[in-house]
């Protein structure tokens, strides 16, 4: 399924030597004669037997939404072939996170699976490097991704936007909704479901603004089901579940109550996964957990938010200044005047940012003090090798917390 993968174990019953390194172009030959290449349609039947076996029938049926979509396309996945058998996969997806209103292009690694026969020879590893060179090729700043645990941090992600808990619906549900109906969505419904959920993460610091073709993928896929609520002809509320939960609750009040009912009815013992309200919701679990960025050029993505800085900072009444972030063994500058951001550049290593007035991030640590709940004011009461530095007014509005409501194609 998406944010999983499946054959990662270290069995290995043939003797043949590991990938030893990250990127490979397509085409590229692995260790054992083991070939990369794009999927083409005739790997599609064994691409999906594949993912069927190390995860679910479902993920098969997902993966053939995408490369049958011309919003795609075969491209977007690649294969590494032992003779003429699929013997592991990736999919790359285009996202585009959306940070304080700036948009920042992203790839969304998924259906990651490999055969048992081919185990530890690090082809995971190839695939994810083929990932990186196309989301690069693709002008994305960024990486996301919903990982089972540490696996991906091998591979430049780190855990940065928490995840809200599901909790289980108690007690009775109040009366309402009345004159609303539910059924399932249709394609159809994609402009109305679109424009739900931009209404429900308005004022959302971080959030993920789904393409067209996404939308498609979610109302077509049987691994969920994508709900409407229906006052006469007019859609007023949606939500998604995936037999375990019900999430991304949209629309008015009355809409989410009437939506709630009616799974209930379907499934007395549901869980609501989400910013919905508490009063009918029981305690959640305590098990963190968060979705994790990969931000391979910290330049360009500084480029990119230079909008995001220059308002955070006129907004604190900050004085022109120029600012210096250390990532230790590089770091990153630019000035700031009238309200501007300026242009970004980057510089090699600085150990002791302080001295000039900047600040320290550790590169583990930078996605989560750009895109996490803490800021950097917050981490750095947690994390030594993350401060502000004697401007630590200036920085705490460069890099305040962030309310996230990140939502990726498939549910944790």
């Amino acid at each position: 399924m998406f944010g999983s993968v499946a054959g990662t174990s270290a069995g290995n019953p043939v003797a043949v030597p590991p990938v030893d390194r990250q990127t490979l172009a397509m085409g590229d030959t692995l260790p054992g004669g083991l070939r990369l290449r794009a999927a083409r349609p005739a790997d599609l039947d064994q691409i999906s037997a594949l993912l069927t076996d190390r995860g679910d029938a479902d993920d098969a049926v997902d993966l053939r939404l995408v490369v049958e979509d011309p919003d795609a396309g075969y491209e977007a996945c690649a294969v590494v072939l032992d003779g003429d058998t699929v013997v592991s996969t990736a999919t790359l997806l285009d996202e585009t996170l959306v940070l304080d209103g700036c948009e920042l292009p992203a790839g969304q690694v998924e259906m990651v699976a490999t055969a048992r026969s081919h185990e530890g020879r690090g082809l995971v590893r190839a695939l994810m490097g083929w990932a990186h060179d196309r989301s690069a090729e693709r002008g994305h700043v960024l990486q996301v991704l919903h990982g089972i645990p540490y696996f991906y941090r091998q591979f430049g992600y780190e855990y940065a936007i928490p995840r809200p808990t599901s909790r289980p619906v108690v007690g009775d549900l109040p009366e309402g909704g009345a004159g609303l109906t539910v059924r399932e969505a249709v394609a159809a419904d994609v402009p109305e479901l679109a424009r739900l959920q931009e209404a429900d993460l308005a004022g959302v610091g971080l959030s993920l603004r789904r393409s067209a073709a996404c939308w498609r993928w979610l109302v077509a896929r049987p691994g969920s089901t994508q709900w409407v609520v229906s006052s006469g002809d007019t859609i007023v509320g949606a939500g998604r579940d995936d037999g375990d939960q019900l999430a991304e609750l949209a629309g008015s009040p009355g809409a989410r109550l009437a939506l709630l009912r009616h799974v209930r009815g379907l499934r007395p013992e549901i869980e609501v996964t989400g910013r919905d309200a508490a009063d009918h919701l029981g305690p959640g679990s305590s098990q963190a957990e968060a979705d994790m960025i990969r931000i391979p050029d910290p330049v360009a993505l500084f480029e990119r938010l230079r909008p995001v800085f220059g308002a955070r900072l006129a907004r604190a009444g900050v004085a022109d200044l120029e600012v210096v972030v250390s990532l230790f063994r590089s770091h990153l500058r630019f000035g700031y005047a009238d309200g501007v951001a300026g242009p970004v550049s980057g510089g090699g290593v600085m150990q002791a940012p302080g001295v000039v007035g900047g600040a320290g991030i550790a590169p583990d640590q930078l996605a989560a003090v750009l895109f996490g709940p803490h800021g950097i004011a917050g981490l750095s009461t947690q994390q030594p090798d993350v401060y502000p530095g004697r401007n630590r007014d200036v920085m705490t509005a460069l890099f305040p917390p962030v309310d996230a409501d990140v939502r990726l194609f498939y549910l944790p």
